[in-house]
């Protein structure tokens, strides 16, 4: 199993996302980090579901390409 740090490596997190890119998100919350399981966008300071256009409402620890660094 992945540590967290292994986990947020995996993951862009410095500067600001590419904005209107579908990317994926790692998020953390009490329970741990997770991969949100469907693309997201940086649009207008917030991160947006690619489908729904809402926002999201977790802590976002990084981001990446779909498919980028997976294993």
């Amino acid at each position: 199993m992945a540590s967290r740090q292994e986990r947020i490596d995996a993951f862009c997190h410095d500067g600001t996302p590419p904005t209107g890119q579908p990317l994926e998100l790692l998020c953390e919350d009490h329970v741990g980090t997770y991969v949100i399981p469907f693309l997201c966008l940086w649009q207008n300071g917030a991160w947006q579901s690619l489908e729904t256009d809402k926002c999201i409402e977790a802590t976002v620890l990084g981001w990446r390409l779909p498919g980028e660094n997976q294993r």
